[in-house]
């Protein structure tokens, strides 16, 4: 994580987003007001929202949880498409 303030990420927009992007990584904006902001990727934030839909229904997360159990016990199915 990149704590750095409004100043420094004013004057180096560019090496700030190239970081936050390249290394998929987030800056924390200090702010004098104490309203600071948070800086991610577009990639960071469509994980991050899709991870809360997953965890907004119990339902669609205990199912998950239990398929990730299943798969690390090698309780995997195979399926063939056919064209």
């Amino acid at each position: 994580m990149i704590a750095t303030n409004f100043s420094n990420v004013r004057n180096n927009f560019k090496e700030v987003c190239d970081r936050v992007v390249q290394d998929s990584d987030i800056a924390i904006i200090t702010r004098k007001n104490g309203e600071n902001v948070v800086l991610m990727s577009q990639e960071y934030y469509d994980n991050l929202m899709e991870n809360l839909y997953i965890r907004e229904s119990k339902a669609n997360y205990e199912w998950l949880k239990e398929s990730v159990k299943q798969a690390e016990e090698g309780k995997l199915v195979s399926f063939e498409v056919e064209d």
